[in-house]
């Protein structure tokens, strides 16, 4: 596929803006190498969390208890796992720096929980063990280094939020009386770590999306989880293997949503879906990406191009998500980019690639 159209589009998204009256400079010509590389992880782990810190350093957390690390821009990685961890499910990884991160296992009861490490992954802390049966933990988000939220499926007949203060170190169950009630059937999808995400630029806002249900939502908070709206969303669902699997929002208001069918073979009609109101209403893309996606991820500075991606390729768009186009077929999971220009992939059988800058 057209992998030089991905070197190009993250050149056009670095490209200096211009001064009033200038016109904007030239992205430098993309090159046949330009695109996904894949780096050399050693291990087949199905990686579905990803923190890209930076163009050099990344963290990735996957199956069997696994959690690697990077701080030269793929060129190795470390195995960095928990002991004892290999009974557990990593789906979501939260990064501060390359030495900070906090890791979301899920599963019903005590298999889900949440793990810190404050030197490069060298020792670990448990810092929250869900001990109720009825709580299954999805995935976890920072809107700064203290202020995180975990989001579990309904307790109750409602989405359950777990809230810290202190950068993942203890964890608190908030209060559900601000928490709409969630329809029949409907969870969240622990496919990427982002079915619960924050603004790139910070703040208080916080969205999660849903599927399973006879429609695919998205709930928001602007006030770090304390209360939240709803909103449906045109992505559909209708059954428990359909609906919303990632969010991305480069601010407080334009935002992306990706998901469709994760069953192979399964059409994905309509899986894509565009707000440019914090997430009050939603959006179809007029031509989606042409099956399921389930991680999705704003590129640096681009203002309205985005990367889509999930098992069958990725997708890019450059008008703000109301077009996709397919250039690679590669698999991967998730998706996740830096302010400095990293993006990152990461996917089954211990797939992680960087995207090759032109």
């Amino acid at each position: 596929m057209t992998a030089g159209l991905l070197g190009a589009a993250l050149a056009l998204s670095l490209a200096a803006p211009a001064r009033a009256g200038e016109t904007p400079a030239a992205p430098a010509a993309a090159t046949s190498a330009d695109g996904w590389r894949l780096t050399p992880t050693g291990t087949d782990a199905r990686f579905r969390g990803l923190a890209a810190v930076d163009r050099h350093t990344a963290w990735a957390a996957g199956s069997r208890g696994t959690v690697v690390r990077t701080t030269d821009a793929g060129r190795s990685w470390r195995d960095v796992s928990p002991a004892g961890a290999e009974g557990l499910q990593f789906r979501d990884v939260e990064a501060f720096d390359a030495r900070r991160a906090v890791v979301l296992a899920i599963g019903e009861g005590e298999a889900s929980r949440l793990l810190r490490t404050e030197d490069g992954g060298a020792t670990w802390t448990e810092t929250f063990r869900n001990t109720d049966p009825r709580a299954f933990y999805d995935c976890v988000t920072f809107l700064d280094r203290r202020h995180g939220l975990a989001l579990s499926d309904p307790v109750d007949g409602r989405f359950r939020i777990l809230s810290t203060r202190d950068g993942g170190r203890s964890w608190e169950v908030l209060p559900d009386t601000g928490m709409p009630a969630a329809l029949p059937g409907e969870a969240g999808f622990a496919a990427s770590g982002q079915c619960l995400v924050t603004a790139a630029t910070g703040g208080r806002d916080v969205w999660f999306a849903t599927g399973g249900a006879a429609t695919a939502r998205v709930f928001h908070s602007a006030d770090r989880g304390r209360t939240w709206t709803v909103t449906d969303s045109p992505v559909p669902a209708g059954d428990p293997a359909r609906g919303v699997f990632a969010l991305a929002f480069r601010d407080r208001h334009h935002g992306l949503a990706v998901g469709g069918d994760y069953r192979a073979g399964e059409p994905s009609p309509r899986a894509a879906a565009v707000t440019a109101d914090g997430g009050r209403t939603w959006t179809p893309s007029d031509t989606p990406p042409p099956a399921y996606r389930s991680g999705v991820a704003w590129l640096p500075h681009g203002g309205s191009a985005a990367l889509a991606v999930g098992p069958t390729g990725t997708d890019l768009t450059r008008d703000g998500g109301r077009t996709w186009r397919t250039v690679d077929t590669g698999s991967y999971d998730t998706v996740d980019c830096t302010p400095d220009g990293g993006c990152w992939a990461a996917g089954e059988k211990g797939r992680i690639a960087v995207l090759a800058r032109p």
